[in-house]
């Protein structure tokens, strides 16, 4: 699958052919070059880069120089490249894409998991990936230090408003989930009130998700929780708020932030050589 979309991507760039590079370079012209950051960033995506140059032209070396995982600077040398210029010029927008992504996800997972760490919270990501993306989404977010929800509906039980409004409650939704799996799942019910909370601690619900609480209403539901389910609190949670809401002593977050409108980082692929 991770091959599929280097594929696609590769190809999506390519169109018919460079109408520059193969009007400029020979086959015998080489390039050396470097990825520079361009921001202050945490570095995510080496290897998805290097099978990039790797599908285009496997005579292609590429060398991360930074750690995956590794916090740097602006202006800090990431990779080197070299090969053919035709191939690694082609490679070019495609890695860096990839990368550019990988590392933002990467940095803002970073930067707001030390918020939740200090107060023991588990940050995790959603289901809200870009299409085609999520398994380097994913990954990009445990780079940065935070965890993963669910990596797709098969994973686990989340009982959602719609299933709710189907059965004609939480406790029948519960009820009915349970006869026909088997004892191994945890399942999560997502509320939205004080009302709904009791529902689903009496239906016997691992996980319970308070979704657009206020922070008075999560403070009342932890009460009325008091351990005997995990709180998952989502919705409405952003970077300026984030320790408010990990104050409150619940034990998960999720935020679909991490990953559906994270900014990319900079990086840029600097030549410094060419010869024939």
């Amino acid at each position: 699958m991770i091959d599929k979309i280097i594929e696609l991507a590769v190809e999506e760039d390519f169109g018919l052919g460079d109408i520059t590079t193969d009007n400029i370079f020979g086959p015998t012209y080489l390039i050396k070059a470097v990825f520079v950051a361009k921001d202050d960033m945490v570095v995510c995506g080496g290897e998805v880069a290097k099978a990039v140059f790797g599908y285009v032209d496997s005579s292609i070396k590429f060398k991360m120089l930074r750690k995956e995982g590794e916090y740097i600077k602006k202006d800090t040398k990431l990779a080197e490249v070299s090969g053919p210029a035709l191939g690694v010029l082609k490679g070019e927008r495609p890695a860096l894409n990839f990368m550019q992504r990988m590392s933002g996800i990467a940095t803002m997972s970073f930067e707001l998991n030390k918020i939740a760490k200090k107060y023991k919270v588990m940050l995790v990501d959603t289901r809200k990936s870009l299409p085609g993306m999520r398994k380097f989404d994913k990954y990009a977010v445990r780079v940065g230090g935070a965890k993963n929800h669910r990596m797709s509906l098969s994973d686990s039980v989340m009982i959602k408003d719609n299933h709710i409004a189907a059965c004609g409650g939480i406790e029948k939704a519960v009820k009915l989930i349970k006869s026909k799996i088997g004892h191994t799942p945890k399942i999560e019910v997502e509320t939205t009130n004080l009302k709904e909370v009791k529902e689903a601690l009496k239906s016997g619900a691992d996980i319970i998700m308070l979704d657009n609480m206020s922070i008075s209403d999560i403070l009342k539901a932890k009460a009325l929780i008091n351990g005997k389910a995990i709180i998952e609190v989502s919705g409405g949670v952003n970077r300026n708020n984030l320790e408010e809401y990990c104050k409150t002593g619940i034990d998960v977050i999720s935020m679909g932030a991490l990953t559906h409108s994270v900014p990319a980082k900079d990086i840029s692929m600097l030549v410094s050589e060419i010869k024939r």
